[in-house]
């Protein structure tokens, strides 16, 4: 059960990632997404390539609050998270 609750926060930090290219969203869900996704990265101690996504994605998130992320490395942590979201319901 833990892990499907985690995979859709996966898929909405994803949702959020492609949603931040284009309109600026509200500061208190980019610092909840941003901080809840490098907390969960934790759990791996960054030991596989799956928490490194989680962190890489939090911290980008983080940054959208201060600048303008390019709209590729958006784009490429919102599939990988997106994808290691869906991979958790199955």
């Amino acid at each position: 059960m833990l892990v499907k609750i985690l995979g859709g926060l996966d898929i909405l930090a994803a949702a959020l990632l492609l949603l931040g290219m284009g309109v600026q969203p509200n500061t208190k869900i980019l610092l909840f997404f941003g901080i809840i996704i490098m907390v969960k990265s934790g759990f791996g101690m960054l030991k596989d390539f799956a928490s490194w996504i989680d962190f890489l994605s939090g911290a980008v998130i983080l940054l959208m609050i201060f600048i303008h992320i390019p709209w590729i490395i958006s784009i490429i942590l919102a599939i990988l998270l997106l994808q290691k979201g869906l991979f958790s319901f199955i």
